[in-house]
């Protein structure tokens, strides 16, 4: 090798030694991606962390796998993802309950806002009162009207204390001022025969849990808590075109441990943004009765702040 050849080498090798090493941030994902629904499979949760997971992998180019961890009302599962690294392989699938869990637990051993940052918000799903047919009201304002003649008389059931369906009901009874009983069920099918049968008069849902029986005409959807009325698969008129002050919907989204480097939390929010583009998953995603829309990182972050203030008076004298 001539003194030509062995300056040009000493150059290459210099180039090489000096440039900076590549950050994890810029290769991100290398390893397959974990995705926690903290609630049992066949949930809505569940159903959507698993729609996601599939067309993530795709656009990530990584494995993105689902991990039950169900228990303690979403709990187990968030504290899981808060003590997991914070390297943006380990996120929460997460809707409005692990938001207040903190207001209705005493003792938690982490924190379930500031122990987390925001990834995406993908979708809402707005509350819909419903009644059954037999119940005799055909509006929101006559069923407001009959809960006024019988104080206390009335029952709505809910999947359990604190849970969303719970809070839907409990906001309602204080935007129309009205008292209603609530009644907390384990077994969330038991909602829809009690109502079916008499036992309860009405409940707070999601349209996905009673269109089947709002189709057959067994129960009767009175308003749905949303700024746009409902056009398919039924029609539902919104609560505040019939001059009912009510707007509740339940948010899902995608959560990382608070320490969570801000590019790798980017870089999942553009996938999740990407893959909520698809017209596939959105489909799937309307068949839940969910209403697909993004809220990216720190926008996310001051939604579910927003929503714990707004929730945190119904939650007073329930904490454990």
């Amino acid at each position: 090798m001539n003194r030509r050849q062995l300056a040009a080498a000493a150059l290459a090798l210099f180039a090489t030694l000096s440039a900076p090493p590549a950050r994890a941030q810029d290769q991100f994902p290398t390893r397959p991606v974990t995705l926690v629904a903290p609630i049992s499979p066949g949930t809505a949760i569940d159903i959507l962390a698993r729609i996601y997971a599939d067309r993530l992998t795709q656009v990530l180019g990584q494995q993105v796998v689902v991990l039950n961890k169900p228990g303690a009302g979403g709990i187990v599962g968030a504290e899981f993802v808060a003590n997991a690294n914070a390297d943006g392989y380990t996120l929460l699938f997460a809707n409005s309950g692990h938001a207040i869990l903190s207001l209705l637990n005493k003792n938690l051993a982490f924190d379930p806002i500031r122990g987390f940052a925001g990834v995406t918000m993908v979708g809402a799903a707005p509350a819909i009162a419903v009644v059954p047919k037999s119940l005799g009201v055909a509006d929101l304002k006559e069923f407001v009207a009959l809960a006024k003649a019988k104080p206390g008389q009335l029952n709505y059931g809910s999947a359990g204390v604190g849970t969303s369906t719970h809070l839907a009901g409990a906001y309602f009874a204080a935007q129309t001022g009205i008292d209603i009983v609530h009644i907390p069920y384990t077994v969330s099918s038991n909602i829809i025969s009690d109502m079916l049968s008499g036992h309860i008069q009405a409940s707070f849902d999601p349209l996905a849990f009673v269109l089947a029986f709002l189709q057959n005409g067994s129960l009767r959807a009175l308003g749905v808590g949303a700024d746009e009325p409902i056009a398919e698969p039924v029609k539902i008129a919104t609560a505040i075109s019939q001059g009912v002050d009510y707007r509740y919907t339940t948010w899902y989204g995608i959560l990382a441990p608070a320490k969570t480097p801000a590019a790798m939390r980017k870089r999942l929010a553009d996938a999740i943004v990407k893959a909520s583009e698809d017209a596939g998953l959105r489909r799937k995603v309307e068949a839940q009765g969910i209403v697909p829309q993004t809220r990216t990182l720190e926008a996310f972050d001051a939604y579910v702040d927003a929503d714990v203030k707004r929730l945190a008076p119904l939650t007073v004298g329930l904490a454990k």
